[in-house]
């Protein structure tokens, strides 16, 4: 988590930086393969040098970004678990659960796609 405590430590809102806090703690935990790292100025996840989900706070919303493929692919499952989402990213708003296992599914469906990728981004 050192990595990410920076930007962590600029959330002033207490909830969104704990809420933002567990999510990233998940996925070190769950994947601990991935690599975390800040680009752009936003907590992501990488593997083998590709991109495979990258999160951004905003003030009514954590966004994730799983690529246009992820959006694409989970789309009637992110509308189902209750949240809305834009070609490159999914909100989770503030006041409503994390769908972890969703998530799950998002990172493993980017690390499986993307397995043999030579890129940062899908071509």
């Amino acid at each position: 988590m050192d990595v990410f405590a920076e930007y962590l430590a600029r959330i002033d809102n207490l909830g969104h930086r704990d809420r933002t806090e567990e999510v990233l703690e998940w996925i070190i935990k769950k994947y601990p393969n991935l690599v975390p790292k800040i680009a752009w100025n936003q907590p992501m996840f990488t593997d083998h040098g590709t991109f495979i989900i990258g999160f951004s706070v905003s003030k009514h919303h954590l966004a994730v970004a799983p690529e246009k493929a992820g959006i694409n692919h989970f789309s009637d499952e992110i509308v189902k678990a209750g949240y809305e989402h834009t070609k490159e990213l999914v909100r989770i708003r503030w006041d409503g659960p994390v769908d972890f296992s969703l998530l799950e599914r998002m990172i493993d469906f980017n690390i499986t796609e993307k397995a043999d990728c030579s890129t940062f981004w899908r071509k």
